[in-house]
């Protein structure tokens, strides 16, 4: 061993030392698993059901999350969206079918067990504390601390400064991580709370319509940062109603209708309006359409609408 390396180790133990003489404890959130590279399937379901007793909420659903790809998935209110993030997230185990994690059966009994193997949520309400500043929130329930018995403390300066230094990788420019979390945008809020998985071991992020209470420029915020994980080399599973912001970010879609699957295409084999078209039920927009269309005078489209405002 050269000199130089022989110092450099001898610093590292006297530092470790020091660490544990001081009783620090410091955030698990370095010691997170490897990502797998690019394209390698981190998760695969297959034919995964879920039902309540006599009331079938999902059913025969089948996809693929590869690391450093998003996956969408798509549908109306009552698709059965919930229900299949919350068998990815441990929240509800699943009643049929297989969910391999890794390549390996998996049958989750809680949260904590999906978070154990690198799998996060980040749900619409993001579970912050709107008065708390944004690094307590980035730290919630996984504090840093310093000292040992009565002088136990939080180590406020290195969660401060972890923070803004991970909000900055995420290309998060926050002024003050001082402010409350509350005073941030919707957009800006997603987005802390997309920075806090990535930094606490998240594989795969599982993102609950990250979208849907959000205007247009905040909306392409955070899809902007959902490209970021992407890229980072996370699989993502994008939850959303709308077409319109899943496409520009999305590698692959599954659509959902009334807790069925319609398939998974590829974005090589599916344009927009193929999308809109199939969340929209083809035939049904259609129709839709021609009923919305400004009725000619004289048609008896017209002649319904006046004998009704007549009729008022």
């Amino acid at each position: 061993m050269s000199t130089e390396n022989a110092g450099s180790t001898d610093r590292a133990a006297a530092a470790s030392q020091r660490a544990a003489k001081e009783g620090v404890r410091r955030t698990p959130a370095r010691s997170s698993p490897k990502l797998p590279p690019p394209g390698e399937v981190i998760i695969e379901v297959k034919d995964i059901g879920k039902h309540y007793g006599s009331v079938i909420a999902l059913r025969d659903v089948t996809t693929t999350v590869n690391a450093g790809e998003v996956t969408c998935v798509l549908g109306d209110n009552g698709a059965g969206k919930s229900t299949f993030i919350k068998i990815l997230a441990g929240a509800h185990e699943h009643s049929s079918g297989d969910f391999i994690v890794d390549g390996v059966k998996r049958q989750f009994s809680s949260p904590r067990a999906a978070l154990a193997l690198g799998i996060a949520t980040v749900y619409q309400d993001l579970a912050v504390v709107p008065l708390m500043p944004v690094w307590r929130n980035f730290f919630l329930g996984s504090e840093v601390t310093k000292g040992v018995g009565p002088l136990k403390r939080l180590d406020i300066p290195t969660m401060k400064q972890i923070t803004k230094d991970e909000l900055a990788a995420m290309g998060i420019d926050l002024r003050d991580v001082d402010q409350p979390i509350g005073t941030l945008s919707g957009g800006e809020r997603q987005c802390v709370a997309i920075a806090r998985a990535v930094y606490f071991g998240a594989r795969v992020l599982i993102l609950d319509e990250p979208t849907a209470a959000l205007g247009v420029r905040q909306s392409g915020v955070v899809l902007r940062y959902i490209a970021a994980a992407r890229d980072r080399g996370l699989g993502v599973i994008f939850i959303t109603h709308n077409p319109h912001h899943a496409y520009p970010v999305g590698d692959r879609f599954m659509l959902l209708r009334r807790g069925r699957s319609l398939g998974n295409f590829p974005k090589a084999e599916m344009t927009l309006d193929d999308l809109v078209r199939m969340m929209a039920g083809g035939a049904e927009l259609e129709a839709l359409s021609h009923e919305l269309e400004r009725a000619m005078p004289g048609s008896e489209t017209a002649q319904a609408l006046e004998a009704e405002v007549k009729g008022l």
